[in-house]
């Protein structure tokens, strides 16, 4: 097998070229296999207990690094090529074999052409399993392959060609697979029909290009020709987490307070009764809380739901809140340094926007871990692989990571005000629509729910990154999004958080950070909203109520709100302009600062 040797950012190896990911690098197509295959002691583990808590127990490793060139003992990671059919761009041969070339294995065929590999593989329907397909096998096959004995028969292995010829039609019935044994042609056009790999025998071995099929393994799912390069042929689980000093949220600290007090046994003990409604109310009064929180606690009702994310989200709430108790410049050290400001102190500020945003915060320094926790092929709803496929059983999974710091700013909205807006008929109306659209599509539930404040919070997260991206120096691709906008939470939460983080250095350079202060974030904030409140493509976009993948969005588009899909949490998906800058029959989260700024400059 010939060695390349080809360098990777750190980050790449987390997305988008990590485990089952089909690579191109330098004219070869390869796939990274899982890490049951890395070398363990050249892979530092990454700590982040609040992560690994979430995902059950596992290993966070980092790939091998090095610096300066890379040479013959470089630490590395192991990619298998793959599609191992190719062919021949000077003969056109097809073939699965590799050419020789001063006694080494080269991407080089035995005439001394360069080898392409096929632009189709197999892929399982359900299973995510991936494979080559048998193309010897495919060629001498089809409701006419048994026409002649020759073809039946046929053992001309290594006279397989791929050809491209107009005289057949255009497009894949040009390019076709022929055999120079037995003559035996087929076009590719006879490979993407629906069920056509079933009809011709060809069978999911139920694994991975990378593992060697074993009894029993053979998936009973159908193989679906698909392109090698096909979005859908990887669709990775990746989850991250701020590493910061987790604070109990308030509903938790209530609970624990709850369960601590003497009297709880009784409350317990009458299972709803008179008695527990009266004992519920001397807690209450004690503690502070409502009786139908205790009541509530008693019940098992406050128990938090096990959705990962979330979780991980609620105590990061909880954590920027108590960062925003004290304002001003944050005197503490680590990985977690927020300096607070409260709007209404601020000077020069709408009385429109500060009845919304209440507080700003400068995320100085923040950690973030992501990891590949495992992928899917074909579809959303086909089977999870796990990013390590070791069947021991004996040691705990490991996942690849990454850790990088960064900057940010982070924007805590009203509570209350958000509440009253989203009771409001109109607009739970039209988050109604994405609502259904979302249950309707069975891998879009595995989007946050598009209630209304977290359409309008994520629409204002784009904006503001699309400013950014002007004055901050950073590219927004460069700058990632985090909303917090829960509704259903024990702890509702109304904030975004917009931050930078690079892989590759220990740090970033302030561009961020500064413009998180309230005389230049104000500015930028309006500045945002002024050029959404006209969209190069409007009247279309601004009175559209079905854009974007699956219809998930409204009136947002490229024109707009869309920003680079890995910046954003859900693929540029749940946006609207209408919950944000208000429409004809909705009334926006901001609704009327920008005609306030506008009477004012005058």
């Amino acid at each position: 097998m010939e060695r390349i040797k080809h360098d990777l950012r750190l980050s790449e190896t987390v997305s988008p070229f990590g485990v089952g990911a089909i690579v191109d690098i330098r004219g070869e197509s390869l796939i990274a296999p899982d890490t049951s295959w890395w070398d363990k002691k050249f892979s530092p583990e990454i700590h982040c207990e609040r992560l690994v808590e979430r995902i059950g127990q596992s290993v966070l490793r980092e790939a091998p690094t090095h610096s300066g060139r890379t040479g013959k003992d470089t630490l590395g990671l192991l990619y298998w090529r793959f599609p191992a059919w190719r062919f021949c761009e000077r003969c056109s041969k097809l073939s699965a074999q590799t050419g020789r070339k001063k006694g080494k294995w080269t991407n080089t065929c035995f005439c001394g052409g360069s080898l392409v590999p096929m632009r189709y593989v197999a892929v399982c329907e359900k299973g995510s399993h991936l494979q080559d397909i048998p193309w010897f096998m495919w060629a001498h096959r089809g409701r006419d392959a048994g026409a002649t004995e020759s073809v039946r028969f046929c053992r001309s292995y290594k006279e397989l060609r791929f050809v491209r010829s107009a005289k057949h039609g255009e497009g894949l019935k040009s390019l076709r697979v022929e055999c120079g044994g037995c003559k035996r042609s087929r076009p590719l056009s006879d490979l993407v029909t629906k069920g056509a790999l079933g009809r011709d025998g060809i069978r999911c071995k139920g694994v991975q290009p990378w593992q060697e099929p074993e009894s029993g393994s053979a998936c009973e799912h159908t193989l679906i020709a698909t392109q090698r390069g096909a979005t859908g042929n990887y669709i990775a689980e990746r989850i991250s987490a701020l590493d910061i000093p987790e604070e109990l949220p308030r509903s938790a600290e209530a609970a624990d307070a709850i369960r601590g007090h003497m009297f709880f046994e009784k409350v317990v003990a009458d299972n709803g009764g008179p008695q527990a409604h009266l004992v519920a109310g001397w807690i209450a009064d004690e503690l502070g809380v409502t009786p139908e929180e205790v009541l509530n606690v008693a019940s098992g009702v406050d128990e938090p739901s096990d959705a990962a994310l979330l979780d991980l989200k609620d105590g990061e709430w909880a954590a920027f809140l108590k960062k925003l108790t004290r304002t001003g410049r944050d005197q503490s050290y680590g990985d977690f340094v927020v300096d607070s400001w409260r709007v209404s102190d601020q000077q020069g500020v709408p009385p429109a926007l500060s009845a919304r945003l209440t507080s700003i915060g400068q995320v100085r320094r923040v950690r973030e871990v992501r990891a590949l926790t495992g992928f899917r092929r074909h579809t959303a709803e086909a089977d999870l692989i796990s990013a390590d496929l070791s069947i021991d059983g004996k040691r705990r999974p490991v996942f690849p990571a990454i850790e990088v710091y960064g900057e940010g700013i982070f924007l805590r909205f009203d509570e209350q005000f958000l509440t009253e807006w989203e009771k409001r008929p109109e607009v739970k109306a039209r988050a109604g629509i994405l609502i259904e659209r979302r249950n309707r599509t069975q891998w879009a539930q595995r989007l946050d729910v598009p209630e209304p404040r977290y359409v309008a919070l994520h629409t204002i997260a784009h904006l503001l990154i699309r400013r950014l991206a002007f004055a901050s120096g950073y590219s927004s691709a460069s700058l990632q999004e985090r909303i917090y906008a829960q509704s259903d939470r024990p702890d509702r939460t109304a904030g975004i958080l917009i931050y930078t983080a690079a892989g590759d250095a220990q740090g970033t350079l302030g561009g961020l950070v500064r413009l998180g202060d309230p005389d230049k974030l104000v500015p930028i904030l309006l500045a945002a909203l002024d050029d959404a409140d006209v969209c190069s493509n409007d009247p279309v976009c601004i009175e559209s109520d079905r854009q974007g993948a699956t219809s998930l969005n409204l009136s947002a588009c490229h024109g707009c709100s869309l920003i680079s899909e890995t910046s954003c949490e859900t693929a540029n998906r749940l946006l609207d302009r209408q919950l944000v800058l208000g429409g004809s029959s909705v009334p926006g989260l901001l609704d009327g600062v920008l005609e306030e700024v506008r009477s004012t400059d005058r």
